[in-house]
């Protein structure tokens, strides 16, 4: 099976400027393309930007919504798929989301934070109830989660015994938390025996600053690809074969002991 090259959009785009952020993914999709990418990643609420305030509810949109439309566009005329964050509306519901499209434009996978961090967070989004979301893409089993929730192990691992090859991680990772995507990502990934796509927001917005340093981890720990702090296209490989010899190599799912963790639920 050959290897999926991916490409990490690390940009914070334009804070409630739906269209010019659409704009800003359809060069960056075609940048990508360029590469052999199969597949893009954004960030978190990368549709509309995420220190937004009140717009978060007003721009919320269905999964199917508009913006869904234009990016299964984008990723038909660029022929690879992609990942975006964005705000979701269901009812009253407003959710902080992220959907995964595939090269053909079908919808394949819309995942829902479940772990919301800080205030903001907690005051404009209801959390999604469902940890592990996968889909199939080029032949890898792909997961999807939204920054915080891979701070939590047993989110990652949820995913890990579940099948995935791919974790997919649309971030907004801020200022002093820099060793998450240092250091906690690649971790990981190792001991999850997977890969990581990390891909955060960069620069000043609101009253946060983010960090940038999106990256690509492997399950040996390294990074195939990694940000600097700036606005910035970076592409790495997804090699399943060697995924497959490193699980064959690491113990950790195999020498598990489930019966000793039955007080971590």
């Amino acid at each position: 099976m050959p290897a999926l090259r991916t490409a990490l959009l690390q940009s914070s785009g334009s804070l409630s400027d739906v269209a010019a952020n659409l704009k800003a993914l359809d060069e960056a999709a075609g940048r990508a393309a360029g590469t052999g990418a199969g597949l893009i990643v954004c960030p978190e609420l990368f549709l509309t930007g995420y220190a937004i305030g009140d717009d978060i509810a007003k721009l919320a949109e269905p999964a199917d919504g508009p913006s869904a439309r234009a990016i299964a566009d984008i990723a038909v005329r660029h022929g690879l798929a992609v990942v975006y964050g964005y705000p979701e509306r269901e009812g009253d519901a407003v959710y902080n989301a992220a959907q995964l499209i595939g090269p053909d434009g079908t919808r394949l996978a819309n995942y829902r934070k479940t772990h919301l961090f800080g205030c903001f967070e907690q005051e404009a989004f209801t959390p999604g109830d469902q940890a592990v979301v996968q889909a199939d893409l080029h032949g890898l089993r792909v997961g999807m989660m939204i920054c915080y929730d891979v701070e939590f192990p047993e989110n990652v691992r949820a995913h890990a015994l579940a099948g995935t090859d791919l974790l997919l991680v649309p971030t907004a990772q801020m200022h002093p938390f820099q060793f998450v995507a240092e250091s906690v990502v690649p971790v990981r990934a190792f001991e999850n025996q997977l890969y990581v796509a990390y891909v955060n927001r960069t620069g000043p917005e609101g009253e946060f600053e983010f960090v940038g340093l999106s990256c690509l981890a492997g399950p040996d720990g390294a990074a195939r690809a990694r940000a600097g702090r700036g606005t910035e296209l970076v592409v790495g490989d997804v090699d399943p074969e060697f995924l497959t010899a490193s699980r064959a190599n690491n113990p950790y799912l195999r020498d598990r002991r489930p019966g000793l963790y039955a007080s971590l639920i």
